[in-house]
C-alpha cells in the first residue's frame, strides 16, 4: 500500500469510525429522495471518490463503478460495484461514451490543484454517453470561509459558481445549480434524527438557511 492510500485509510477511520450506520441511513435517504430523480435503475453509474461507498451501496443502478485511492473502499463496495483503485486524474479504464452518470460528493476539493480537477472532469466527459450527467456535491466555500480549512486535506476552494464554470470549460451544459443544498458535514457528531433529515430534503425552503454545500449538474 502506498503512502497516499495509507493516509486516506487513516483519515477515514479517524473521521467516520463509529458513525457508519447513521451515515449509511442518511445516504439511503439522499438516494431515494434526491438522486434517484436523476439516476434510474437501468443506468450505468460511476461513484467518483467513493470513500466508504455509501452512495454506491444505496443507489439503484444496473452497473456501478466506484473509484477511490482508499483501499478500504474496495472492501465496502464489494458485491455492489466494480472497484477502481486509482488516481482519478489518470485515464479511466472505462469505455468512452458508456456511462449514464458520474456522481461525486465531497471529493473534488481534496484534489491538490485545479489542473487535476480539470483532468478528472475531462475523463468524466469522455466516459459519459451523449446526454449523460455529472452530479457534483461539495462544500461551498462561499458559505464556509473559515470552517472549510478545518480539514487538513481540503486543498482547492470551490463555490457553486466555480464548479459550474469548471464543468462548462470541459464542455458540459449546466442543468442545475443549487448553491445551498446540504449542511456542511456528518463527521462532527450531533446526528439529527432521520425523520428530520427526510423532512429537510423534502423542503428546499430550509436549504437557504442551513445549506452549506453546492449541488451542480452538468450534461454532456
Amino acid at each position: 500500500m502506498d503512502d497516499r492510500s495509507e493516509i486516506l485509510k487513516d483519515e477515514y477511520q479517524a473521521r467516520f469510525e463509529g458513525n457508519e450506520k447513521y451515515r449509511d441511513s442518511v445516504w439511503k435517504l439522499l438516494c431515494s429522495e434526491i438522486f434517484s430523480k436523476y439516476i434510474k435503475p437501468e443506468h450505468s453509474v460511476l461513484d467518483l471518490g467513493a470513500g466508504w461507498g455509501e452512495f454506491t451501496r444505496n443507489i439503484q443502478a444496473s452497473k456501478k463503478y466506484s473509484m477511490d485511492l482508499n483501499p478500504d473502499c474496495g472492501k465496502r463496495v464489494s458485491g455492489y460495484s466494480q472497484f477502481l483503485h486509482q488516481d482519478c486524474s489518470t485515464p479511466w479504464p472505462i469505455e468512452p461514451d458508456s456511462l449514464d452518470v458520474v456522481f461525486t460528493s465531497n471529493f473534488l476539493e481534496h484534489l491538490p490543484d485545479k489542473n487535476l480537477i480539470d483532468k478528472t472532469l475531462k475523463e468524466a466527459y469522455k466516459s459519459l454517453k451523449k446526454g449523460g450527467l455529472i452530479i457534483c456535491v461539495g462544500p461551498n466555500i462561499q458559505y464556509l470561509p473559515g470552517l472549510y480549512w478545518d480539514y487538513w486535506d481540503h486543498y482547492t476552494p470551490i463555490t457553486g459558481a466555480s464548479m459550474a464554470e469548471a464543468l462548462m470549460l470541459q464542455r458540459f451544459s449546466i442543468t442545475r445549480r443549487t448553491d445551498r443544498f446540504l449542511p456542511y458535514t456528518m463527521s462532527g457528531g450531533g446526528n439529527p434524527p432521520l425523520v428530520a433529515v427526510a423532512a429537510y430534503l423534502r423542503m428546499p425552503l430550509f436549504w437557504r438557511f442551513f445549506g452549506k454545500q453546492f449541488f451542480v449538474i452538468g450534461q454532456k
